[in-house]
């Protein structure tokens, strides 16, 4: 999962240190979730590349790419991204360990750099505590997420018990046989419901 921002400026800094920055272009937070796999990434590595929030030479919105515009990215590896929370408090598990993260990281900055130019793809120091300045252009932030393959069945198996709570709570429309029920009711002698003596089927019988 990740955020990209146009952006019309971005770095990012290590205490007074300034460790990355870029001029027009992406800035991209990048949440990695423990579900997350090579296919996730080279959907999201398409996307960022590829989705179109600039504008043309004629200045007609939503027309080009970082690619299109041979503009810049400056990606941000952000485990906060996959927060939920328990009550008031974050809980982080969703996030992959950052063990496992910064290979996936490192792979995912390659493989953007490998797809588009390489020094136009720029990066920090993955896992350290930084300030991230970013001059938002529009604002136009967009959020992207990768169609992971577990996640969809959970999310699946939440609605299908959400559909059959519903289910449960629905009323019931009428059997068939209860529709019969009435409609034998209403057909029946008014002197019957009244109180009146006498079998109204033998009555009613030839």
């Amino acid at each position: 999962m990740g955020t990209g921002k146009k952006a019309k400026r971005c770095s990012k800094q290590i205490g007074d240190e300034q460790v990355s920055s870029i001029g027009r272009g992406l800035c991209v937070l990048l949440g990695i979730s423990v579900e997350d796999t090579p296919r996730d990434m080279e959907y999201m590595v398409r996307k960022i590349l590829n989705i179109r929030l600039f504008e043309d030479e004629n200045g007609r919105a939503w027309s080009r790419s970082v690619m299109d515009r041979e503009l810049e990215v400056l990606c941000i590896s952000q485990f906060t991204l996959q927060c939920y929370l328990k009550g008031n408090k974050p809980d982080f598990h969703s996030a992959m360990p950052a063990e496992l993260a910064q290979p996936f990281y490192t792979s995912m900055l390659e493989q953007m750099r490998s797809a588009y130019r390489a020094e136009l793809i720029k990066d920090g120091q993955f896992g350290a505590y930084m300030q991230v300045h970013i001059q938002n252009d529009g604002p136009v932030t967009i959020e992207l997420e990768s169609p992971t393959g577990p996640m969809d069945s959970k999310q699946l198996a939440k609605q299908e018990k959400q559909q059959q709570r519903k289910e449960k709570t629905r009323p019931k429309p009428p059997s068939e046989s209860g529709r019969e029920k009435a409609a034998a009711r209403q057909r029946v002698d008014p002197s019957a419901s009244s109180g009146a003596e006498g079998d109204v089927s033998s009555e009613r019988e030839p």
